[in-house]
Parts: C-alpha cells; sequence; structure tokens
C-alpha cells in the first residue's frame, strides 16, 4: 500500500516537471520567433557619386620623354695661341655672327704681311720676265738671238707665273689663318660652361671644345612607345600633324604643344619599342635639355564616349565593376569594360550609359542591395 502511494507521488512529480520544460522552451522559441520576424532596420551608407557622361574625348598615347637641344655645338678653335678675350658670359645667349673669342692675332698678321711681300717680289719679277719674253720674241723672229735663248726667257716666265699663283695661295691662306683667330657663333642658342678662361694657351683642334651651344628654340622632345602603335601613328602622320603635349611636373595646367616630327627607323629589339622625337617652339624657354616630362601623343578624337571618373572602377574575381546607385537609393554590382583611360576619366565600352550613377568614394563598406545615402557629388561630372 505504502509502496503504490510513493510510486503515484514520483509520477506527479515527473508531469509538473515536464510541464515545466514545455512551458520554457515553448517561451524561448517565441522569443526567437519574435526577433527574427522583426529586424533592426538598416543604416544608409554615406557614399560620393557622380553621373555618367557622354563626350569628345582625344585618342592619345602616354609616355615619358626626354628634352633634346635641336643642334649642340662644340666651340673649339682652328688654330693655336693664347686666348685673349672672351665676349660673352657663360649661360648667355647668343646669336649667328655673334663673336665668342679672340686668338692672339698678331703672329698671323705678321705671316699675312710676310706672304703680301712675297707675293709682291714675284709678281715684279713675272713682270719683268714677261716683259723680256715679249722683246726676244720679236729678236728670235728677226734672227738676231737663237731659239733656244729664246725658250729659256719663256720658261723663266712661266715659272715666275707658277710661283706667283702659289704666292696667292699662300695669302689667302693666311688670311684665313687670320680670320680663324676670331672665333664666332654659328647658331643661336645659349652657351654652357665656359672652359677656357681668358690668358689659356690653346691648342688646335683641341681635345675638349672651348665651349658647348645648345639650340633651344626650338627644342625636341624625343621618347618610346611600343611598336604596337607603330601602324596607327604612321597612318595619322601621313593624314596630317599629329599633336604632342609635354606637360612638365609640378605644371600640369599648363601643357606645351609641340608636333611629331621623327619615327625612328628601327624597333628597337631589346625593349619592343620605337623611338620617336617630336619639336617645340619652346617660345616661353620652358623645356631645357636633359629635362624629364610626360608627354601625350593625340591621334585623333572619339565622340560620344561614356565616361565615369577612374575612381569608381572597383577590381574583383570576376573582372572590373562599378556601384550603380538605383532609384531607391541601393547599389548594384554591375560588371563593365574598359577600353583605356585619360587623366582621372575611364572610357567605358560595355555595362554603362549616360545618365547612371555610379559610387565614387565608400565603396569599401558596400554589398550588393545596401543603401546608400549620396553625400556630395564628384566635381566635374555631376
Amino acid at each position: 500500500m505504502v509502496i503504490k502511494m510513493y510510486s503515484g507521488f514520483v509520477k506527479t512529480v515527473e508531469v509538473f516537471v515536464c510541464s515545466i520544460l514545455l512551458i520554457l522552451l515553448i517561451t524561448i522559441l517565441s522569443a526567437c520567433s519574435k526577433g527574427k520576424s522583426q529586424p533592426p532596420p538598416k543604416q544608409a551608407v554615406p557614399v560620393t557619386a557622380a553621373t555618367v557622361v557622354q563626350k569628345t574625348v582625344p585618342v592619345q598615347i602616354s609616355a615619358i620623354g626626354n628634352v633634346e637641344a635641336y643642334s649642340t655645338v662644340s666651340v673649339k678653335s682652328q688654330m693655336g695661341g693664347v686666348l685673349t678675350r672672351v665676349h660673352f658670359k657663360e649661360g648667355q645667349d647668343v646669336y649667328i655672327g655673334d663673336i665668342l673669342f679672340t686668338i692672339d692675332p698678331r703672329p698671323y698678321e705678321a705671316a699675312l704681311k710676310q706672304a703680301e711681300a712675297n707675293l709682291a717680289k714675284d709678281t715684279a719679277q713675272l713682270e719683268n720676265a714677261r716683259v723680256e719674253a715679249r722683246r726676244y720674241g720679236e729678236l728670235v723672229r728677226k734672227g738676231y738671238v737663237a731659239q733656244e735663248q729664246y725658250d729659256q726667257i719663256k720658261t723663266n716666265a712661266a715659272a715666275l707665273e707658277a710661283t706667283v699663283t702659289a704666292d696667292r695661295a699662300l695669302v689667302e691662306n693666311a688670311r684665313l689663318q687670320l680670320k680663324y683667330c676670331y672665333i664666332y657663333s654659328p647658331i643661336n642658342g645659349r652657351t654652357g660652361n665656359l672652359i677656357a678662361n681668358e690668358g689659356n694657351l690653346i691648342k688646335a683642334n683641341g681635345d675638349n671644345p672651348m665651349v658647348v651651344i645648345n639650340q633651344i628654340q626650338p627644342v625636341y622632345v624625343s621618347f618610346s612607345v611600343p611598336e604596337q602603335y607603330l601602324a596607327e601613328i604612321k597612318e595619322y602622320m601621313s593624314s596630317g600633324k599629329v599633336k604632342v603635349e609635354a606637360i612638365i611636373a609640378k605644371d600640369e595646367d599648363r601643357p606645351v604643344e609641340g608636333v611629331l616630327t621623327f619615327v625612328d627607323n628601327a624597333v628597337d629589339t631589346s625593349t619592343g619599342t620605337i623611338k620617336l622625337k617630336a619639336t617645340f617652339g619652346n617660345k616661353d624657354k620652358c623645356l631645357w635639355p636633359g629635362q624629364f616630362v610626360n608627354v601625350v601623343m593625340i591621334l585623333t578624337t572619339q565622340p560620344n564616349a561614356v565616361i565615369v571618373p577612374l575612381h569608381a572602377i572597383q577590381t574583383g574575381q570576376k573582372g572590373q565593376y562599378v556601384f550603380l546607385i538605383k532609384n531607391d537609393l541601393t547599389v548594384e554590382s554591375r560588371s563593365v569594360v574598359i577600353t583605356r583611360t585619360i587623366n582621372n576619366e575611364a572610357i567605358v565600352e560595355k555595362g554603362l550609359q549616360s545618365g547612371d550613377k555610379v559610387v565614387t568614394d565608400g565603396q569599401l563598406r558596400l554589398v550588393p542591395g545596401a543603401k546608400v545615402e549620396v553625400k556630395g557629388w564628384t566635381e566635374g561630372l555631376k
């Protein structure tokens, strides 16, 4: 009897505990279900945006160029002697015909006088020989002198004529030597470092130049581009002038304009590039020999190109893409095909059209479907 009552009590306790556990489980599941059905609202991600536009853009090739003097002259003396005067200052602009140096002319003036004196002496003897030849010619016709004697007189006169001709050449050479004592500028340009100073003894055709003159108006800019562009460059050169811009560092807003004037006759097999040269008027003398510049060669223009800011382009596992802003201010990941870039703009071949709005800053916090808040627009493309 006691055992039966104890067994019933145990069963009653078990039923009570199970009921409590069931109630707790239902409460927990209800709370979880309620939390899932009402998620907290998402916050909009602040971003900067830009509107895709269509416009005409240049078709261009960029490279690094080096400025070269249009012509360079290393000035040397053709005569030896003491340098008595320098007529310019280092770094001065000189022009064709400006005197640069004077070599002591006195030895060459003396040599010229001596040559002229020899010419005068031999000329006088020649005149006398000619007179004798004419006189002996009359005598030999009359039979007063022998033919042999007349022939000797004619030979002497001919020899003196040759001597006078040689003397004249010596006089011209002496004058030329004297002229070489005065050295003039053969080009318009700017002088460099002065190597020979007044008082130095100058050697004729010495190893080192006395000064180097660079012509910088106009000036060349040489640069190299991949050989794959060669056919296109030749095509545009044959149809007209190809415009080239030289951009100086820290002065990007004022490019210098020139024209492509030279294409090398062979491709560099070690680099696979072709050397080109553009000529610039350089009126402001902003381009300097030896200077490195950014070169932009403009071949033609492309109308109605779809343009997007370069920093809107992202790169993922499937290629390049942008975050496109939809009308409900959510974003979509849109794959794009970029043909080339110009400055800070990308030309889109596929994926976008004019009027689309894309995210240009704040992409790191975005996923497809995220809501955005446009805090600003990229300047120039709004």
